[in-house]
């Protein structure tokens, strides 16, 4: 395995191209149990007698899992290169759909997913690759960043229909073990491909006295409140978005149409998310990444909303694709934002708590909804619950934006516009 860095002459070069494209499948492949855990969350509740707030700790698990596994995962990158944590990545998908198709108590099925898929599977293909990613791009550097992203979303259209056939045709564990051996494998063949290493970056000077100046004190705040703010905001918007992602099957059954079509609005709604994240990389180059926040978090608010009135069976897949097109781009804007605001040297680190903090909400997100739907016995007010969360986000952006107006800082971006 090649350990000196790749020459230079390879960034936006064809090899990098077709590198994106192999860590385009194994971010499709390593997160793929994101979304099958929602699609089986019905049978799992009904063969382990839980409550639906308790059939939903295995999402709650792994996503907190994989946002502390990121950040382990990510130094492992750094120091023994992405085709070892790649492989560790593999075997640990595998061990985990394994583990997670045998297990006897709803426990042990949380485990598996926090564990193995979380912490080391799902972990190995979500920052590291963002992370490689960026450094063999300078030109279309959000673009193909955009594009590793969308892997995630990829997963989500791709596997929830395959996997409610499974669980329909040979039941949800045989489907399970199936898909560790189809993803692990793939993981462990195009880690393969993986093995440069990539060009040395030689970190740009500061502009200016009054650009460094800003990058200390981001939105005219301290390093330490700008992140905190940043953070709260990654987890308030996130627990809005999980309430349609995390819980859309199990809603679709309980209002008859059942779970199938339930898996069908899961994959269009993140088919659709594809689009959104692709369109927002291209609107963030030219209006910043505090704009596009405010745009998304607004817009997801409305597709929120929308849920209420309407609960039939078309207009809930006209819904679900909104949702999809609406939120696409919210939590790649953060990193955006911290590239245009904070000290350049410190990104990596500063994206990474804020990404995590993104993975924190979609877990609290998935858990609450399910407690307040057990509460309520109805998911109305678990949807109000998630738009009072989407209007902490907005605030926070929106205070944010008037500050960066009212101090005229000025943004640099990826493309030096």
């Amino acid at each position: 395995m090649p350990t000196t860095p790749a020459d230079p002459s390879l960034i936006d070069s064809r090899y990098a191209a077709w590198r994106l494209l192999t860590t385009l499948g194994l971010v499709t492949l390593g997160n793929s149990s994101m979304y099958v855990v929602s699609v089986v969350l019905p049978t799992v509740q009904a063969e382990f007698g839980v409550s639906r707030a308790n059939a939903s700790l295995p999402y709650t698990l792994m996503m907190i899992c994989l946002g502390f596994g990121g950040l382990l995962t990510g130094r492992w990158a750094d120091r023994y290169g992405i085709t070892r944590v790649l492989g560790i990545g593999a075997v640990a998908v595998c061990a985990g759909f394994v583990w997670a198709g045998m297990a006897g108590s709803i426990w042990t099925f949380a485990l598996a997913h926090g564990l193995l898929l979380g912490f080391l599977g799902s972990s190995s293909t979500f920052a590291p690759l963002m992370a490689d990613t960026a450094l063999w791009w300078n030109k279309r550097r959000g673009v193909a960043v955009a594009i590793c992203a969308s892997g995630n979303y990829l997963a989500g259209t791709i596997w929830p229909p395959l996997a409610q056939w499974g669980v329909e045709t040979i039941g949800w564990r045989q489907t399970y073990i199936l898909m560790g051996l189809v993803c692990g494998i793939g993981m462990a063949l195009l880690s393969l491909r993986m093995r440069q290493r990539p060009p040395l970056v030689q970190t740009q000077a500061a502009g200016n006295i009054h650009q460094a100046k800003n990058d200390q004190r981001p939105f005219g705040l301290s390093l330490a409140h700008a992140q905190i703010l940043l953070c709260v905001a990654g987890v308030a918007c996130c627990v809005a978005m999980a309430m349609p992602q995390v819980h859309i099957v199990a809603y679709c059954s309980d209002l008859g149409f059942g779970a199938a079509q339930g898996a069908q609005m899961l994959s269009l709604m993140l088919a659709c998310g594809i689009v959104s994240r692709l369109v927002s990389g291209m609107i963030c180059d030219r209006i910043g990444g505090i704009r596009t926040l405010l745009l998304g978090s607004g817009l997801q608010g409305i597709a929120l909303l929308l849920f209420l009135p309407f609960d039939g069976l078309v207009p809930l897949y006209i819904v679900s694709a909104m949702f999809g097109l609406f939120q696409g781009g919210i939590v790649p804007s953060y990193a955006i934002i911290v590239r245009e605001h904070f000290p350049p040297q410190e990104a990596g680190a500063r994206v990474g708590a804020v990404i995590m903090a993104t993975l924190v909400g979609m877990a609290l997100g998935g858990w609450m909804s399910g407690w307040v739907f057990d509460v309520t016995g109805s998911y109305r007010a678990a949807f109000l619950n998630g738009i009072a969360f989407n209007l902490l986000n907005l605030s926070i952006a929106s205070w944010l934006y008037f500050r960066v107006r009212r101090m005229a800082i000025p943004i640099t971006r990826p493309n030096g516009r």
